[in-house]
């Protein structure tokens, strides 16, 4: 195992980035995108690598991922000194009180907090397992609204992340660490441009890693259309299911290789784009895990709706516990989401996109 991608992973885990304010993932994969193309930002901070060998009349793959994280924001100060927050992206509700959070304040710092409720001892009525995001509020152990302001330089409009760092169990192939929907996908999409380099295909490749997907697929409405793409490759942190359906319904568990999803809440995927993937993997060896999903959506959705028109495939690292704190991943899976990329890539051509 080459210890620089559980490295990279650590990295983009660790990194702070929620919704709109993705500076810090973005810092940490420009120099490793600048080894393999060149590099451009766009005013969103959306950013691209245009693969090392590109040229003109090939067709165009675009590779995608998203940088944001499901994070909060501060929404207001209130007299006690506590914080009124927002959701930023599908948090699941019920494990959001009683852990430890990041906020960044006025200075650029990021302090800790903890996600806090009423004791079930002072509440009057009510359930205290069903509470909702404006009955909870964040400490950061101010005691009122100055002491917030001055000491500890709060001000509204700031994100708050989760406190969480990666962790990797080697002899268990696991991972635990947040925002691996879709740092996964971020260091998927940069290590199959790593072991491209220096090959001749038959298709120019851009990777796109496109910010505020969690608050909408924002992010990447923008780069398709910079890109232009002819085919898209979508790497995505997908929720595993195999700790939470029947066993006859699991499509999406860890250790087993990517998911390729055949629809999602808004996007039926390229049906023959789709059989090529699949086909291909086979062919390779590679563990691949087929999913029909009643819910959710990716990048893929904006993308291949844009320019007349884009096949796309979601290549779906399983993660179990998604949109919570933390994420549970296999260390194979994420090798094998960049195996399939290559080996696809490799296949490509203008003739064979045309048959699409």
């Amino acid at each position: 195992m080459d210890t620089k991608w559980i490295e990279l992973i650590e990295a983009v885990s660790n990194a702070r980035g929620a919704s709109g304010f993705e500076d810090e993932v973005v810092n940490v994969l420009r120099p490793f995108a600048a080894q393999y193309g060149t590099v451009k930002e766009d005013k969103l901070r959306n950013l691209y690598c245009f693969r090392h060998g590109n040229c003109e009349g090939r067709p165009t793959v675009q590779l995608d991922a998203h940088t944001d994280e499901v994070s909060f924001m501060v929404q207001a100060i209130k007299p006690d000194g506590t914080l009124r927050f927002l959701q930023l992206g599908g948090w699941v509700r019920a494990g959001i009180a009683g852990h430890r959070v990041l906020v960044r304040n006025a200075l650029g710092q990021y302090i800790p907090g903890i996600t806090a409720t009423t004791p079930p001892h002072y509440m009057k009525g009510g359930d205290p397992d069903r509470l909702d995001v404006d009955q909870m509020s964040i400490d950061v152990g101010a005691s009122s609204y100055e002491e917030a302001v001055r000491e500890f330089h709060i001000r509204i409009g700031e994100p708050v992340v989760p406190d969480v760092r990666f962790s990797f169990d080697e002899a268990h192939d696991l991972m635990i660490g947040k925002a691996f929907d879709c740092r996964l996908g971020c260091a998927a999409l940069a290590r199959t441009l790593a072991e491209l380099e220096g090959e001749s295909l038959g298709v120019n490749v851009v990777g796109a890693w496109a910010v505020q997907e969690e608050v909408g697929t924002r992010g990447a409405a923008v780069t398709a259309n910079l890109v232009r793409p002819d085919v898209a490759i979508i790497f995505e942190g997908c929720p595993a299911d195999d700790t939470v359906v029947e066993s006859y319904m699991v499509q999406t568990a860890i250790r087993k290789g990517p998911m390729l999803r055949f629809m999602d809440k808004r996007m039926i995927t390229h049906p023959r784009f789709q059989r090529f993937a699949l086909d291909i993997g086979e062919q390779m060896g590679i563990p691949v895990q087929s999913g029909v999903r009643a819910g959710g959506s990716t990048n893929g959705a904006p993308i291949h709706l844009s320019n007349l028109g884009v096949p796309c495939i979601v290549i779906g690292i399983p993660v179990r516990y998604i949109h919570t704190q933390y994420g549970m991943a296999a260390y194979s899976d994420f090798e094998n989401a960049a195996r399939l990329a290559n080996a696809v890539l490799r296949a490509l051509n203008e003739e064979v996109i045309a048959g699409f």
